[in-house]
């Protein structure tokens, strides 16, 4: 498949849309686009038609990867889009010599993925080959994968997160288990999956756990849980923690690629749920007023330095401009992402989040902008 796709156009610097169903196409490629060193847009089919147009029309992708039954709900020019199911794709790609991979340089786009937008529109974020390895490498570390971990995903590509639960495990040699779309959304069967399946791992926002615990409490004993993109309440971590669970919350902004801080949880960490400590290559910032550092137990503005920032925003500039900026505490020329998140360092080093700045508020981790409901 990343020979068909390089030779469409896929390579270092382009942009490859991805629609397909949840199943073993869509993680083949995935694969494969980055083989080609090509960057790629997930846009998952369950979104409502308007707004894969907007992405569509905001990214411009230079190449659509689908199938025959998605391609007929989505508004793409044809030549552009290939598809998997069709005889003649089937063939060429069973006669097509292998693609050795791709060299791209770090600073080249792995994949650009949408947010809610203040401006009424959503934003593209384009983030870096080398802030996703970045991220693999300290999140394999961070959570002791050694291959022989069984991730079961449950997130839409759509949500950055996913690349967590499909990668991660691969570049470890361990095992993906992909729930489909019924399964994440009926917690019944998800807890079935799990049953049939034994993951030991699984990542999901405190809406999803808390679901799967009201359904099959036990489900979880074992599970290595890893909580993220939305507040996470004492309750829910002393429920996960009491049933079994191996409790890590996580915390980060898209722009930062996924997550940027991790911390284990134990009964007594549930009490005041933290987001613990900033990830490799990464600095956590509590600034106050003239960006002056604060100290521990203070509140003020989180903003995040390293190696994780993204590039910016896809054609945005000025909204890059906004929101990434100088970082007056880092060496000359770094930048820092301003979170628009309210924390506090503890005298352990962990970070509390305790609210927000502006607006924004999170549904089942999904950020949204008011004025982007809006418009």
């Amino acid at each position: 498949l990343a020979r068909l796709l390089a030779d469409r156009g896929a390579g270092p610097g382009a942009l490859v849309g991805v629609s397909l169903p949840r199943g073993a196409d869509l993680l083949v490629t995935l694969l494969a686009v980055a083989r080609t060193g090509a960057a790629h847009l997930p846009v998952d089919p369950g979104f409502p038609a308007e707004r894969i147009r907007m992405l569509l029309a905001d990214a411009a992708p230079a190449l659509l990867v689908t199938d025959r039954a998605t391609a007929r709900t989505l508004d793409a020019d044809p030549r552009s889009v290939l598809l998997l199911d069709d005889p003649a794709t089937v063939r060429a790609a069973a006669g097509a010599a292998p693609l050795a991979p791709r060299a791209a340089h770090g600073d080249a786009p792995a994949y650009v993925i949408h947010t809610s937008g203040s401006t009424g529109r959503p934003k593209g974020v384009v983030v870096t080959r080398a802030a996703v390895v970045n991220f693999l490498l300290c999140l394999a570390d961070t959570l002791r994968f050694h291959g022989r971990e069984r991730l079961l995903a449950v997130t839409t590509v759509g949500f950055d997160i996913a690349v967590l639960e499909l990668f991660l495990p691969l570049v470890t040699g361990g095992t993906v288990i992909l729930a489909d779309r019924e399964q994440v959304r009926d917690p019944a069967l998800l807890a079935e999956l799990i049953d049939t399946t034994r993951p030991t791992a699984m990542q999901a926002t405190p809406s999803l756990w808390r679901a799967l615990l009201d359904t099959a409490p036990d489900a979880v004993r074992g599970l290595l849980a890893l909580a993220g993109g939305e507040a996470l309440a004492p309750d829910l971590a002393r429920r996960l923690v009491a049933h079994g669970a191996d409790l890590v919350n996580l915390y980060g902004p898209t722009e930062t690629t996924i997550w940027s801080t991790a911390g284990r949880l134990d009964a007594t960490d549930a009490e005041a749920p933290h987001v613990g400590t900033p990830l490799w290559n990464t600095r956590a910032l509590v600034l106050g007023r003239g960006l002056v550092p604060l100290p521990v137990g203070v509140t003020g503005e989180l903003y995040l330095a390293g190696d994780g920032l993204a590039q910016g925003y896809l054609g945005r500039p000025g909204q890059t401009a906004e929101r990434f900026t100088a970082d007056p505490c880092g060496p000359p020329g770094s930048r820092m992402y301003r979170t628009g998140d309210l924390a506090r360092l503890r005298a352990d080093g962990a970070l509390e989040i305790v609210g927000r700045a502006d607006h924004q508020v999170k549904i089942r981790g999904h950020r949204v902008e008011p004025a982007e409901v809006a418009a």
